[in-house]
């Protein structure tokens, strides 16, 4: 990677929808070449996906909950049926495994606390091998953002 790569992952975090002839003309590469380090770029997994990031509020979701799930043991079989059932849920937006006191975080969306509450009854408190939970609400989102590319 080279200066040239960075500008073009910087500009396509602040816009993935450019055109290639705008993404070359910025980073002053022809737009075959240009074409060609986004292909390469795409190939090698640096660029792991295109995706529109979508306002949860917007669509109706004001409630968003960091979960802590601990469970009842880590095999290698647990942490694979909690995760295929975590990743069933629409709600949950992401799961991450982590190290320490529990084994997961969720972030969960939903429309209000009560619709927080029965996702939490109906299907959360389901998920299996859960032997504690602790809930957290999010009072305001600072920010969020992916990682910037490396500059050389």
């Amino acid at each position: 990677m080279d200066r040239i790569d960075s500008d073009i992952l910087l500009r396509l975090q602040e816009n993935a929808r450019i055109s290639n002839v705008e993404l070359a003309a910025a980073v002053g590469l022809s737009p075959s070449a240009c074409l060609r380090r986004v292909n390469l770029l795409e190939q090698s997994g640096v660029i792991d996906s295109y995706n529109a990031s979508l306002n949860a509020a917007k669509l109706g979701h004001e409630v968003l909950v960091l979960m802590q799930i601990t469970l009842e043991g880590q095999s290698a079989e647990m942490l694979a049926e909690f995760e295929a059932a975590a990743a069933k849920i629409p709600q949950v937006l992401a799961c991450f495994l982590i190290a320490g006191e529990s084994d997961y975080i969720l972030r969960v969306a939903a429309r209000d606390v009560g619709d927080f509450g029965r996702l939490h009854a109906e299907k959360l408190s389901a998920l299996p091998h859960v032997l504690r939970m602790e809930s957290s609400f999010v009072m305001r989102e600072v920010f969020t953002r992916s990682l910037a590319p490396p500059t050389n």
